[in-house]
């Protein structure tokens, strides 16, 4: 294996890419509408990459995973270099968690996305 790459399956894409490039600086690298919105987005930032595509363009796309009851769940987990400088950056952004240290040498806060998908940010002590 030589990487792993999220795709969030979400009900609306514009506010997910605002959400990681207006706050955390990635940068979009490709984009597909669907109509007048996005059906898939692709951002990157310092070689981490995360993609989201619309249920709308799952059903077209691959119409077995977006029948039913197919209720996908993922929590996202970063480690950065300055935890400070997140924080800051989503200090209106709704809480999971707030900043806490952890038993494993960890400071960490949670956030949701837009999305709805957990995000923790963390920042291990000696990295």
């Amino acid at each position: 294996m030589k990487s792993l790459t999220p795709v969030g399956v979400v009900q609306e894409i514009e506010p997910c890419a605002r959400f990681w490039t207006e706050r955390l600086g990635f940068q979009v690298t490709a984009e597909v509408p669907e109509g007048d919105k996005l059906g898939f987005v692709m951002l990157e930032k310092d070689g981490v990459q995360l993609m989201y595509q619309s249920w709308d363009s799952l059903k077209k796309d691959v119409p077995a995973l977006a029948t039913g009851e197919f209720k996908p769940a993922i929590s996202l987990y970063f480690i950065v270099d300055d935890i400070r400088e997140v924080e800051k950056s989503l200090e209106d952004v709704q809480k999971v968690f707030p900043k806490r240290e952890t038993f494993y040498g960890a400071t960490e806060i949670g956030v949701r996305e837009p999305g709805g998908f957990t995000v923790c940010f963390s920042q291990h002590k000696g990295e």
